[in-house]
């Protein structure tokens, strides 16, 4: 009996030391996931200002180069 309880005490505590490793794991990568959400927010906000607005009227263009 002495014995199978130094074991569960054994296995518990392993699995203590396995919980807070995955614990750490999951909160590194839920910070990787916001720095990456950060960084997506701002290539699309770089992409808009990049791309022509298509309200932007033809005579806002320059002409083309045979006129």
């Amino acid at each position: 009996m002495n014995e199978a309880v130094e074991d569960l005490q054994m296995r518990f505590a392993h699995q203590e030391v396995a919980l807070e490793a995955l614990n750490d794991t999951v909160v590194r990568q839920a910070r990787m996931i916001d720095a990456l959400r950060s960084e997506l927010d701002q290539v699309k906000r770089d992409l808009r200002e990049l791309r022509p607005s298509p309200l932007s009227g033809v005579a806002d263009e320059p002409p083309p180069p045979h006129y």
